[in-house]
């Protein structure tokens, strides 16, 4: 090879790392004006839908105390997930006559799959209650005492 090969070589080469760099500055630069642009209009949409997420939080808390609701608001346990309320119906007169559960929804929100299956689920009849004791030697007042020390490492 001659030397003036070699020497467009190394040229074109520099060229190319040149046009490379120059092209990854542009292309940052551009992106980086975009988001510029953009960045707000997702932090007001992301605002607006945790604004929406709490406000439904706070309706559903405040739904048994409504007048539309259809329950005493003393006999609605709040649960949350995946119903938001179990109602004992009758509870206040001590005479429970019906357990219902109720989720609570605003504007066009539809139910999510969970609740749907939970709907199903109790539709089914597939609902049962079930008595769990705790065993006698965890609540034993001379084993705990015992369990103590050994946890803190006392001699008996």
């Amino acid at each position: 090879m001659d030397l003036l090969t070699i020497i467009l070589i190394v040229v074109f080469l520099i060229g190319l790392t040149i046009a490379y760099w120059l092209g990854k500055k542009t292309g940052a630069f551009k992106r980086d004006r975009y988001w510029e642009g953009e960045l707000p209009i997702h932090r007001k949409d992301a605002i607006m839908k945790s604004r929406a997420v709490l406000g439904g939080h706070f309706t559903e808390n405040l739904a048994p105390y409504l007048p539309d609701f259809p329950y005493l608001p003393t006999e609605c346990r709040f649960v949350g997930k995946p119903t938001d309320f179990i109602v004992f119906k009758g509870m206040d007169d001590k005479n429970i006559e019906e357990v219902v559960f109720v989720e609570v929804k605003s504007g066009g929100s539809r139910l999510s799959s969970q609740e749907k299956n939970l709907k199903e689920t109790i539709e089914k009849k597939k609902v049962k209650f079930e008595e769990y004791r705790i065993p006698k030697e965890l609540t034993d007042k001379k084993d705990v005492e015992d369990k103590v020390k050994d946890f803190i490492g006392e001699k008996k």
